[in-house]
């Protein structure tokens, strides 16, 4: 297959490139590197010369974006401004990124005649809907401008395959974590900024009194998704938006007490570290638990790594490169 991943230098899209460069596809990936990183690629520049290109553009210039879906069958989208603290600190280039580089790539996508269009959606669309599990058709109100740019791009998509007949699968990712994620910047996810924490005998701090929960996702169930929701010939599953989660809930408490597990197999002195506890987040959601019963259904999604085992994985990948 000819796969153009967007935002492919970064934590999941560069994971994405090297498992469909391993499976013998060709793989374009498009960058501007606002968030990823060309440490993610050079493996694969280096080991794939013939299968992998890179372009050096941004989603929110339409000409790089029909540059780079040029002879690409499949999109995968995962180019994005992630964070909702970011969001709420700069709405209006999550804005311009998140919808506006969105609405660029589906257009550039319907002039090429892509045949399918896959994109990351998140978990934050669920916003203010109390109820557990969550299920893909209810949601409430958006509580951030980065939930509110995520949820705009459902329903561009819908659009697009009613307008125009595009092929799309979204997929609402739950905290993903795993090999690669960024531990450094402001707006690192909770797993590697702990472990990075830990490591250095430092004390990581929890939002809140640790009892929020979270369906933390491996980055190996994630690739499993996409590789279904690219492949499936069930005309069910397609124009569908799916949960990609492992579906059990994880407290922040409980987070740092399995960080703790793993990485004092390697340093006892990690054991002892106590988590210091701040406020709340603005715009963090507290229990976040998804249904994933509609992408075993439709997709026959069966997740391969629980959240203990992927945990154990990443620490152990952490363990060998923050050092």
């Amino acid at each position: 297959m000819n796969i153009l991943i967007t935002g492919g230098a970064g934590f999941i899209g560069s994971n994405l490139c090297e498992h469909f460069l391993a499976k013998g596809d060709r793989v374009t990936c498009l960058d501007n590197f606002a968030t990823g990183h060309m440490e993610n690629l050079i493996p694969l520049i280096e080991e794939y010369p013939d299968t992998f290109k890179l372009i050096v553009g941004d989603i929110r210039n339409l000409e790089d974006c029909r540059k780079a879906v040029e002879g690409n069958e499949y999109v995968l989208h995962e180019a994005a401004l992630g964070s909702v603290p970011r969001s709420i600190k700069d709405p209006i280039t999550t804005n311009d990124v998140n919808i506006g580089g969105f609405l660029n790539m589906l257009v550039a996508s319907r002039d090429a005649g892509v045949k399918r269009f896959i994109f990351a959606a998140s978990s934050s669309t669920y916003g203010d809907s109390a109820s557990l599990p969550k299920v893909e058709d209810k949601i409430g109100k958006p509580l951030s401008p980065y939930a509110i740019t995520k949820y705009v791009d459902e329903l561009y998509a819908d659009v697009f395959a009613r307008t125009y007949g595009t092929e799309y699968i979204g997929l609402r990712y739950f905290n993903v974590f795993g090999r690669r994620q960024d531990p450094n910047g402001a707006y690192a996810a909770v797993i590697p900024l702990f472990v990075k924490k830990f490591m250095a005998h430092e004390s990581p701090n929890i939002n809140g009194d640790g009892n929020y929960s979270r369906d933390f996702t491996y980055i190996d169930n994630v690739i499993l998704m996409n590789e279904l929701a690219l492949t499936t010939d069930n005309p069910e599953a397609v124009n569908q938006i799916y949960n990609t989660a492992y579906g059990e809930r994880t407290t922040l408490n409980q987070l740092v007490e399995y960080l703790q597990e793993f990485l004092s197999e390697k340093d006892k002195v990690i054991a002892a570290i106590e988590p210091t506890h701040g406020p709340n987040r603005v715009g963090d959601i507290p229990h976040s638990l998804a249904s994933i019963d509609k992408a075993k259904r439709l997709l026959g999604y069966n997740p391969r790594f629980s959240m203990r085992e992927g945990l154990k994985e990443a620490c152990d990948w952490y363990w060998e490169n923050l050092k």
